[in-house]
């Protein structure tokens, strides 16, 4: 009798663990990863690491083959952590929520299953009428990166992209000032007794304050261009450091373009194209072999010289003048923009296992809310809305509606 009540004892005692791992799986979350198809887009969702925080805790995630290849994480990396790797992309749709990069093509959208979640960007430039319209056929409920807001109201996934692509604009700059190249052969900044090289930043958003904070570190002379006197005094408090600021004012910018090696232009347009603020005629002043990085090329560009390249192909010569236009800049570092990204959208899916589905986690955190152009087929968002001309629907009169 006393050898029962001391198996008792030590069943009371178990470490918690066991119970803990079958409680979180009453809200199980299926997550897919496809491959991306995007040209150059070399970034995947979410890291190994993060694929191991989901699977720990009930999760189930299904990655297609070689889809972290662009990022250089393996299969064996993603399997190791309990993912399961598919070699059918058909069966990656299957899944209750599709976490992708790129916009899903038409060929996606067949493959995907009524009231399926889809994450991903929106690229509203490029989206056509009838892949909206097949998503709304099959009641999708679908976010955009673009639109998504952290707590303090910003736009999470844009800042940490304009982070990285402001930065590395900054090293590509580096890249073609030198030799290697057949550039000037300089050094951008400088060293004792030989001046800095300069740069000119249009735009003092977060790609130009990265961009101004990577070359002052390096030691180049920076002088930064906007239209907005509080957008360059935020840049300046950002800083911590005394940079030359000015409104865009031709001259004063005539001036400093043709006397500086390196101009990046990295000016937004909240609508619509950006503005093309630097004349065909003010490039071909420039000095020879000096640097143009067009990292409003998505845009449109705000050069007038500018044109789309490729990752394959980066740059032009235009007036003897270097021209890097490469839309997708973050994608040059994949693995460092995989890393930014899968720390935005792994609390996200988290938050959706333990509030018991996308419908509590859109009702409960605005910044989600903002994000979801469609919730079941039923078309969210003005911009989309007025674009293709479709009444929009009110999220929250939805949401209630189905609750």
């Amino acid at each position: 009798m006393n050898e029962l009540s001391d198996i008792a004892k030590q069943a009371m005692i178990q470490p918690q663990e066991a119970m803990l791992e079958i409680k979180t799986r009453k809200n199980s979350i299926f997550i897919g990863i496809p491959k991306e198809t995007s040209f150059q887009e070399n970034r995947i969702a979410l890291t190994p690491l993060s694929v191991a925080l989901l699977v720990n805790n009930g999760h189930q995630v299904m990655i297609e083959t070689g889809a972290g290849a662009g990022a250089n994480f393996s299969d064996k990396d993603y399997s190791e952590q309990g993912a399961r790797i598919i070699y059918d992309k058909k069966e990656i749709f299957k899944t209750d929520i599709i976490i992708k990069i790129g916009p899903p093509t038409q060929e996606e959208i067949s493959m995907m299953k009524p009231y399926q979640v889809l994450f991903s960007t929106l690229q509203m430039g490029s989206l056509k009428a009838e892949s909206l319209e097949a998503m709304m056929k099959k009641k999708i409920t679908a976010l955009s990166y673009e639109y998504l807001r952290d707590e303090g109201g910003i736009l999470t996934v844009i800042r940490s992209m304009s982070e990285i692509v402001g930065a590395t604009s900054v090293l590509i700059a580096a890249e073609y000032l030198s030799n290697v190249f057949d550039g000037k052969g300089l050094m951008l900044g400088g060293i004792t007794g030989v001046p800095p090289t300069e740069i000119v930043i249009l735009g003092a958003g977060t790609v130009g304050e990265y961009a101004a904070r990577t070359a002052i570190s390096l030691g180049a002379e920076v002088k930064v261009f906007d239209s907005s006197i509080y957008r360059l005094r935020r840049l300046q408090n950002n800083i911590g450091n005394r940079v030359f600021t000015s409104v865009i004012q031709p001259i004063v910018l005539n001036k400093a373009i043709t006397s500086c090696d390196v101009v990046i232009g990295a000016i937004r347009s909240s609508h619509g194209r950006s503005p093309c603020i630097v004349s065909e005629e003010t490039v071909s002043k420039m000095k020879p072999n000096s640097v143009v990085i067009d990292v409003s090329i998505d845009q449109g560009g705000c050069f007038e010289t500018s044109r789309i390249t490729n990752h394959t192909h980066p740059v032009f010569r235009k007036y003897d003048v270097i021209h890097y236009c490469v839309p997708n800049i973050a994608s040059r570092v994949a693995r460092t923009a995989t890393y930014a990204l899968t720390n935005i959208f792994t609390p996200i899916l988290m938050d959706i296992g333990e509030m018991g589905g996308i419908m509590n986690v859109i009702w409960e955190k605005p910044g989600i809310r903002n994000a979801t152009y469609l919730y079941q087929g039923h078309l969210t968002n003005k911009d989309l809305a007025e674009r293709f001309n479709i009444p929009p629907r009110d999220l929250e009169l939805l949401i209630i509606s189905h609750r």
